[in-house]
């Protein structure tokens, strides 16, 4: 692979007509750029300039060299300028992962309010449930909702915001059958469960003013079991029972008033919302721009 610096000083050389020239151009020695230009020749196999005491000229395969060399000169510096803008400002395209009931009830306002803000940048946006490699598939950000720790690697984690679990009703339901005052009395009210790996089907409550403190444990037998957030949710507010969700997930139905919250000293559980990136250093403008707005904007997309 011939040295690119080796264009450049052929151009500059052939642009400036001699070696004495563009060494004063350069600041370089001449005898520097008489020996890179002969190393080049080498390197080709061709002879490009002829050089004698009186003239100075290129032969024909230097005059075609030197058409080829200009161009890659000048693709070279649009190379380097389009990094170096997307360096001074945010712009270029975001790949950003996340689970489907974070991308259905936390991430459409977010997007739409970061596209508003960032003219220049564009995102595309995946949403699912399996296990995504965010460095083998070329993603900048995955956004995870998780309530355990997640597992060690090299990726660099950022929390954006509590996310915690509450205890909701249909409106209609605890108008008929009242509202349970205690953790005890959940015992006598149908249950709505969201199915979770490793998860027993039983109510775990802490207060909201001790949230690490100890937990009270309801047994529960489920009318519904399922890991279809959506569908939990629609079941509560068909009055079937009471279901503990992510408060997020359930914001737009309580201020419509379809759904209640239950307890509501108590927490049914605890998630957070975390962003990874592959990397620390070297993030692209754009990158760092959603980030921070994700960490700025969570806190309020997931209060009720």
């Amino acid at each position: 692979m011939l040295d690119l610096n080796d264009f450049y000083f052929f151009v500059q050389v052939v642009d400036r007509g001699g070696f004495t020239a563009a060494g004063r151009t350069l600041h370089v020695p001449k005898s520097t750029l008489s020996h890179r230009i002969r190393r080049l020749e080498a390197d080709l196999g061709v002879r490009l300039i002829n050089r004698t005491s009186r003239r100075f000229g290129m032969t024909d395969a230097g005059g075609e060299f030197y058409r080829h060399a200009v161009a890659m000169l000048q693709q070279a510096e649009q190379a380097e300028t389009a990094i170096r803008h997307r360096l001074s400002e945010p712009t270029g395209t975001v790949r950003y992962t996340t689970g489907v009931a974070t991308a259905q009830f936390a991430m459409g306002d977010l997007v739409a309010g970061f596209l508003l803000r960032f003219p220049k940048v564009n995102l595309i946006g995946h949403a699912t449930d399996q296990t995504v490699d965010i460095v083998g598939e070329n993603f900048d950000v995955a956004i995870r909702a998780h309530s355990t720790p997640l597992p060690d690697s090299t990726l660099v984690q950022r929390m954006l915001a509590p996310a915690p679990w509450l205890f909701f009703a249909g409106a209609a339901y605890l108008d008929t059958n009242g509202s349970p005052e205690t953790p005890p009395d959940l015992a006598r009210h149908p249950s709505l469960f969201m199915m979770r790996t490793g998860i027993a089907p039983t109510w775990r409550l802490r207060h909201s003013s001790d949230a690490k403190g100890d937990e009270m444990i309801v047994p529960i037998a489920p009318r519904l079991l399922s890991d279809d957030i959506v569908g939990l949710k629609q079941a509560a507010i068909a009055g079937l029972g009471i279901v503990a969700l992510p408060g997020y997930i359930c914001r737009d139905e309580v201020r419509a008033g379809r759904l209640r919250r239950v307890l509501p000293d108590w927490l049914a559980g605890e998630s957070t919302i975390t962003a990874l990136i592959p990397y620390r250093q070297g993030l692209l403008p754009s990158v760092r721009a959603f980030i921070d707005h994700l960490a700025a904007e969570f806190p309020k997309v997931v209060l009720l």
